[in-house]
């Protein structure tokens, strides 16, 4: 079930994306700066910037390599962003896999 916020889904591929790009605008860099650094194409990084793609594990590695900061932090922020889009919302609680099983 997708989490909304005014009617749009709140996708996590556009949370992380905005999270790159707000590292990378803080650190002064250019979108050429970071693709070439990352190994990936201009178009493609800006794409997942913009939350058009979805990166794979690895990409979003070499990406934060390229930004110098560590894939759990991004994580984390973004983790952080989503839990405050859920609050909003009211979702239901999910039991933890352990009770759910008992």
């Amino acid at each position: 079930m997708p989490q909304e916020l005014a009617g749009k889904p709140v996708l996590v591929r556009e949370l992380i994306g905005g999270s790159l790009r707000e590292e990378r605008v803080a650190q002064g860099r250019t979108l050429r700066e970071v693709s070439t650094s990352a190994r990936v194409s201009l178009g493609y990084l800006s794409e997942v910037e913009r939350g058009q793609k979805e990166a794979s594990s690895e990409l979003l590695a070499s990406i934060c390599g390229a930004l110098d900061l560590p894939l759990s932090v991004v994580l984390q922020v973004v983790s952080e962003k989503m839990a405050m889009y859920e609050r909003v919302t009211s979702l239901p609680t999910i039991r933890p896999v352990a009770q759910a099983a008992a």
